[in-house]
């Protein structure tokens, strides 16, 4: 019923119309309306937990596909319980860091649009840490770039994770399967 909805809005309306009837919050409005253009990409890092990822497909013709992926906060990690998880980011680094990162992938898979909304601050378990959405014309694109946009920024994009566990605070360290991913992409 939803989707009959969005589409009734889409052909009606303008995507601003869409955007203030979704109620997204602040800041999302302007990102939806200034994505009208089929090669603009959108990245927001922000304490709030993401928009409908649906909201992504509001501003888009002409595709045949969408690919999301949504990152939660593990409750245990290393074998220990983990109470809540603190991210910090490096302001305007990172957005430039993630805009480059779905920058490869539009021209490694020739995606339609990608929308990366990356949360910091301190989380709790199950609570969302990032959404990729992706747009393109066949499935198979859209769900490789999905994984190609996670598995660059969990090794390239600048955030620090901090643990609280039943031991204590603990940084989060890189890990050798992410590394392991970002060599299969180099080989394919």
């Amino acid at each position: 019923r939803s989707w009959a909805l969005l589409w009734r809005w889409r052909t009606r309306w303008k995507v601003a119309a869409i955007v203030s009837s979704l109620k997204l919050g602040e800041g999302y409005s302007s990102l939806l309306a200034r994505c009208g253009h089929p090669r603009r990409s959108l990245v927001e890092v922000t304490r709030k937990q993401a928009a409908p990822a649906w909201a992504l497909l509001a501003c888009k013709a002409r595709v045949g596909a969408a690919g999301f992926f949504v990152g939660l906060v593990r409750d245990r990690n290393e074998g220990a319980a983990v109470a809540s998880m603190e991210l910090e980011h490096y302001p305007g680094m990172t957005e430039k860091s993630i805009a480059a990162i779905i920058e490869r992938a539009r021209q490694r898979f020739g995606i339609a649009a990608a929308r990366v909304i990356h949360r910091v601050g301190l989380l709790q378990p199950l609570d969302q840490i990032v959404l990729v959405a992706v747009t393109s014309a066949h499935r198979g694109a859209s769900f490789a770039a999905c994984e190609f946009i996670m598995d660059y920024l969990k090794s390239e994009a600048p955030f620090w994770k901090k643990e609280l566990t039943p031991q204590g605070t603990r940084w989060v360290d890189a890990r050798v399967s992410d590394e392991m991913a970002l060599k299969r992409w180099e080989q394919l």
